[in-house]
């Protein structure tokens, strides 16, 4: 079924339904229940999809955009990263269902103008939702707070700059400016960014990826001295077995099933490992071919519900059963690794009561996903936020690439390493220049192409931004897309340093609590979507992006912008390095705003890897950029080879009626932009306040499905944080392990709190209990606080 006939074929309904604008906000004591679901995708995704585009955008806008999208001359996707097939293999209708509600939020005909601002305060806009903000529609001129007003007002991009300027112009020194990148910024508004910073004279540029993948860069650079996976859509297609771990692909990265269904086809195997058995990994309704819509293809052989945080002791005994039974390749190991005899001996001593105490699986399940690892003759393993958000992570991952490297799985076809990056183009930043402790060659190739001396000093992560603005150490945030504020960890803290910041500059095509926690003064800049025109500097420009695989490909919106107003990423980054940094600055910021193909050019002679760069973009699909271990089994490590790790098993243990919570995301969202209220693989239907807990460990508390409860974290700062009235709800799931979704859920995690060596905020595996909330006088049943948490130090245990 193409999409053209999709769209001919829907029922009036969709294509004369109004743009749905919530007038009231979340109504938790309306959610519903309903069974969870045991396929993903087919003709209900297709249906939703049309709903929703259709319903945002019309049948002409949603046609327009949607047959374009992931297309070879057309616009790469605001959603997840994963990969495009090769150019002549890829579908009318290439993409997926949370895609089309990606383009339909951002190519939205529902328009936010400043009449809106003129009726809502900023008090008012911050009682609201997530949802309800995203809701309003499209930004559509620059806004400004002024210091001590209550509404924001409209201000022109000149003034705007030059408010930005002299903020910068009166800081003690650059660093006390933090600038924040999210995942969708382009390769090329990237790049001007990191130079601008640069030149401004701070190396302050966190980014999501301190949030989502940070841990991933930190083990892989570490083993294989590279911080990118290893395989290409190719090898998934090849492999033999391919191993999914802490990732729900059916919600997350939807378009990946197809890719696992064709290695499927071709003799793969698969494993899930993840506490919840999701949906996507049971079976899959390929919508792009009649079998897909009534039968599918059902997909992992072998689901392993491991105990939330047990993915080290897992895969440390899966590699102890490989050496034990000699299945190595010890051919490769000898050529290119080291540490093999010290991690052999280790894990010839593992305790294997420590395995099922950490994991909850029994010694047959490990040994049967051991004996898959054993089999196969080329094996990638993919993982994701599941795994990257553990106090331990980079330890975790590590162990999943000492099992990869037992068996030889890098560097060969099938097979490999893929951590599956969950923003269209966070990987492209980084590959750009966006972070904090970037390598002193690109410093010194952005010194010796521009003609400045770049700041050598390390600046702050997410975590060291927020400290810094707690602290009064920093006094200006400028983010670069992205909602801060709602991903941030540690709600209360992460507000109360907003609020403590002179400015706050955000970079947005749609309303997000970010621009209601503000600093003395802020900034609202709209900028262009993905989906639309940009003739910066009067010509059609195009932008570039990377995906999870390394390839890089052009992205050109097809859509007229929702408003003249409207400013390019690359036109504002360029701006405002012309207002703060003047004329004399040695960077041709005029001349780098007109012409993206000048910034390919920079981008060329500085970035390793993209030599020729503008040329191959030209290429229809792009091109890859260089990885070492995957193209040549080279390992750019101190040693020149990878790294075999040995690493301490412990067990996370919590006292008794206390728990291991994850935050996830519903199927309804992305990130914090929230879609909808329906998390239709799990059941939920109507709102977003609910926890989902084992039957026994509800029944054990005295719960009953449907009972209100405040979720308290418990951390060592002897800081209670609480969120209130989620609703529980039994799920199968290992016992001792609890879920419920962010941005709700992020309130409960301590700022400090952050995995070894990455400092990345841990979103998983935090100490939980559930309370019963007090009774409020004259609260209504069922109309929970929607507020972002609070802080309490009443109660007197807390972990040591």
């Amino acid at each position: 079924m193409t999409l053209l006939s999709q769209l001919r074929d829907a029922p009036a309904r969709l294509r004369n339904s109004a743009r749905q604008v919530p007038e009231h906000d979340i109504d938790e004591s309306q959610v519903e229940v309903e069974s969870t679901a045991h396929s993903a995708a087919g003709m209900t995704a297709v249906t939703v999809a049309m709903r929703r585009a259709i319903g945002q955008m019309g049948v002409r806008r949603t046609a327009s955009s949607l047959l374009r999208l992931n297309q070879v001359d057309g616009f790469d996707c605001q959603g997840c990263a994963w990969p495009d097939p090769a150019p002549g293999h890829r579908h009318t209708a290439e993409f997926c269902e949370n895609g089309a509600k990606a383009v339909a939020e951002e190519a939205t005909q529902q328009l936010l103008d400043r009449e809106f601002f003129a009726t809502h305060s900023v008090a008012d806009l911050s009682e609201r939702t997530e949802f309800w903000l995203g809701k309003q529609g499209r930004i559509v001129e620059p806004m400004v707070l002024r210091p001590g007003a209550s509404h924001y007002e409209p201000i022109s991009w000149d003034d705007a700059f030059a408010t930005m300027a002299g903020h910068l112009h009166r800081l003690e020194s650059p660093d006390e400016a933090i600038f924040y990148t999210s995942g969708k910024t382009s390769n090329e508004a990237a790049f001007v960014y990191q130079l601008f910073v640069r030149a401004f004279g701070t190396n302050n540029l966190p980014d999501c990826s301190n949030m989502c993948h940070e841990s991933s860069g930190a083990a892989l650079n570490e083993t294989i001295g590279i911080g990118k996976g290893s395989v290409s859509l190719e090898d998934i297609h090849q492999a033999k077995l391919i191993v999914v771990v802490g990732q729900n692909p059916g919600t997350n990265h939807p378009r990946m099933l197809s890719a696992l269904e064709e290695a499927k086809s071709n003799g793969a195997r698969i494993v899930a490992i993840n506490p919840l058995k999701e949906a996507g990994l049971v079976r899959f309704k390929n919508p792009q071919h009649a079998k897909g819509l009534t039968v599918g293809t059902a997909l992992a052989d072998l689901h392993l519900p491991v105990r939330l945080n047990g993915d080290l002791a897992l895969f440390q005994a899966i590699g102890a059963l490989l050496v034990e039974w000699d299945a190595v390749d010890h051919d490769f190991l000898a050529e290119f690794t080291t540490g093999f005899s010290d991690y052999a001996q280790h894990v010839a001593e593992l305790d294997w009561s420590k395995v099922e105490a950490s994991t909850g699986l029994t010694r047959e399940q490990v040994t049967e996903a051991a004996r898959m690892f054993a089999e196969s003759p080329a094996t990638v393993t993919c993982w994701a936020m599941g795994i990257t958000q553990h106090h331990n992570a980079v330890a975790t991952i590590k162990e999943i690439v000492n099992v990869a490297l037992l068996r030889g799985d890098i560097g060969k076809p099938g097979a490999g390493l893929c951590p599956v990056r969950g923003h269209s183009n966070v990987q492209g930043d980084r590959t750009m220049g966006i972070w904090e402790r970037v390598p002193e060659h690109f410093l010194d190739a952005l010194r010796d192409e521009f003609g400045f001396e770049p700041p050598r000093e390390h600046g702050y992560d997410t975590v060291g931004a927020i400290t810094a603005l707690r602290d009064g150490k920093a006094r200006v945030f400028m983010g670069m897309g992205g909602n801060f504020v709602g991903a941030a960890p540690d709600t209360a803290a992460t507000e109360a340093a907003m609020r403590n910041a002179a400015l706050t500059v955000h970079v947005s095509t749609k309303l997000n609590r970010s621009h209601v926690v503000h600093g003395g003064e802020a900034l609202i800049l709209p900028v262009l979507g993905r989906s639309e025109k940009d003739r910066t500097g009067g010509r059609v420009q195009r932008v570039t992006v990377e995906d999870s695989m390394s390839a890089v490909h052009a992205s050109q919106g097809p859509l007229e912008p929702a408003s003249e107003h409207l400013r390019s990423e690359v036109d504002i980054v360029c701006s405002l390095a012309l207002a703060t940094l003047g004329a004399a600055s040695p960077v041709p910021w005029a001349t780098l705003r007109d012409d993206y193909t000048e910034i390919r050019r920079r981008i060329a002679r500085v970035v390793p890897g993209c030599a020729s760069y503008d040329d191959k973009v030209d290429q229809p699909g792009g091109f890859v950029l260089p990885h070492p271990p995957r193209d040549n089994r080279v390992f750019e490590t101190p040693s020149g080879r990878a790294v075999i790790t040995s690493t301490p098993l412990e067990v996370l243990d919590v006292a008794k009626g206390r728990f291991l919570l994850q935050t996830m995301r519903s199927h309804d969202q992305f990130n914090t932009t929230i879609y909808g209220l329906d998390d239709r693989y799990r059941g939920v239907k109507g709102g977003r306040r609910v926890v989902f807990v084992n039957a026994d460990d509800l029944r054990d508390l005295g719960f009953v499905d449907g009972d209100l409860v405040d979720l308290v974290s418990e951390w060592r700062d002897g800081v209670e944080r609480v969120v209130r009235s989620f609703r529980v709800l039994p799920y199968d799931q290992p016992r001792g392990c609890v879920a419920a979704y962010y941005p709700e859920a992020n309130a409960l995690v301590p700022l400090d709190s952050t995995a070894e060596k990455s400092n990345q905020p841990v979103y998983k595996s935090i100490v939980v209990r559930l309370d019963r909330p007090p009774a409020q006088p004259g609260s209504a049943p069922g109309s929970p606080d929607q507020g972002p948490g609070s802080l309490r130090t009443d109660h007197p245990h807390h972990l040591s």
